[in-house]
């Protein structure tokens, strides 16, 4: 008999994006239950330890940690989205742990106060990046993603990744993916994922620049400048990462 598993989310929370994936990529049908970062639910301090989601509740028993959620459904349901070879599959948890770096470093970027720390962000962003495109260099199999044709939870991590950058990319060119194509052709097959496409919502986009506007950080003061019509200020605690 199916487990009935309910996802609970946060609209903006990177990591509640790779859980999504995962379960979408798997045809799992799951309910997913929004809550408020700013005011977290007795009832969501019970099942989330560290007060943070992901949390997958499955048949109400709860697992927190994305990694963890990750790993659970690749273990119990098919298709298999880590590779068979143990090897393999060590080396993409590890590049699993790198897109969490990642993460780090988008919000140092959009966290930066002025001109000038921004522009180092970005560059710190563009280091990670070009190593992505240096191992992206040595798939053995052709194909459109981090191994070559087969989706993995390699995909799942960096789905949300770029997420940030559609986002980004309207405020200015940060020329963070500047001579990595195959990081730049990865963001665009990504994109045209479905399961990767339905694990944010409609508002994501107005959601998130709502975020960036209430940090009043350097993005913040680029959208002004440019006078965007921006969605009114989030709550600060609205933490998406």
């Amino acid at each position: 008999m199916p487990h009935a598993l309910t996802l609970i989310s946060h609209p903006l929370c990177p990591y509640v994006q790779r859980a999504a994936i995962a379960l979408a990529e798997k045809g799992i049908a799951f309910e997913r239950i929004d809550i408020d970062l700013a005011d977290k639910p007795g009832w969501f301090l019970q099942v989330s330890p560290l007060g943070k989601t992901p949390v997958l509740l499955v048949d109400g028993q709860p697992i927190f940690e994305s990694a963890a959620i990750c790993e659970y459904l690749d273990e119990t349901a098919a298709p298999r989205l880590h590779p068979q070879d143990a090897l393999a599959r060590a080396r993409h948890r590890a590049w699993m742990e790198f897109g969490s770096v990642v993460l780090h470093a988008i919000g140092a970027f959009y966290s930066a106060p002025d001109e000038a720390a921004l522009a180092g962000r970005a560059a710190d962003l563009q280091r990670l990046f070009a190593q992505v495109e240096a191992q992206l260099a040595t798939r053995i199999e052709a194909g459109p993603y981090f191994s070559g044709a087969d989706f993995t939870l390699v995909d799942a991590v960096f789905g949300p990744v770029f997420h940030y950058f559609d986002v980004f990319d309207r405020i200015g060119d940060f020329g963070v993916f500047t001579g990595l194509p195959r990081v730049a052709a990865w963001r665009t097959a990504l994109a045209a994922r479905p399961a990767v496409a339905g694990a944010v919502g409609a508002d994501y986009g107005d959601r998130l620049c709502a975020f960036l506007r209430a940090r009043q950080g350097a993005l913040a003061e680029r959208m002004a400048r440019a006078g965007r019509a921006m969605p009114p200020p989030a709550r600060a605690a609205e933490v998406p990462a």
